[in-house]
């Protein structure tokens, strides 16, 4: 159980502190409600207590962890299957999983396609997506701001 003040991270939706924990009835239900705001797009989420488990939240990865994600950003292979579809589905399950390291690799592995032969439009939504995901985590994780982060990744990536 997650306390107010935790930082978290909602899988597809990126890192964020628990501001609240609130009761709320919906359908003639009373649930208990973790109230998250997510610092990059200022947005507020309502996560049902009892679906922790199933949504997949989790603590945000510490410091040891932040180094890992910007080996992984940094290095070269890429491991992507020439199939748009099949790439995508892939990258797709990485971004479901929530796990900050897959994540990573969706964005290193589309920032190499993208300089190497382009992304389609699809594609291109999704690096933006990982990308603000894995911003909104190491800016928590890190505890650095976010025009940090992002010249950080930047370089990384060049």
């Amino acid at each position: 159980m997650f306390q107010v003040g935790d930082k978290v991270v909602y899988p597809m939706h990126g890192a964020g502190i628990i501001e609240a924990i609130e009761e709320k009835e919906v359908l003639g239900q009373i649930r208990k409600y973790y109230v998250m705001r997510l610092p990059i797009g200022d947005m507020k989420i309502m996560v049902p207590i009892s679906n922790v488990q199933e949504i997949g939240l989790r603590q945000v990865i510490d410091s040891k962890s932040v180094d890992l994600v910007f080996s992984i950003l940094g290095d070269r292979s890429n491991t992507m299957t020439a199939s748009w579809n099949r790439r995508y589905r892939a990258n797709l399950d990485k971004m479901r999983s929530g796990n900050i390291f897959e994540v990573a690799e969706v964005v290193k592995n589309l920032v190499l396609r993208e300089k190497d032969k382009g992304l389609s439009t699809g594609e291109k939504k999704m690096l933006e997506n990982a990308r603000q995901i894995l911003i909104s985590e190491l800016v928590l994780a890190g505890n650095r701001k976010e025009a940090e982060v992002i010249s950080l990744i930047q370089g990384v990536l060049a």
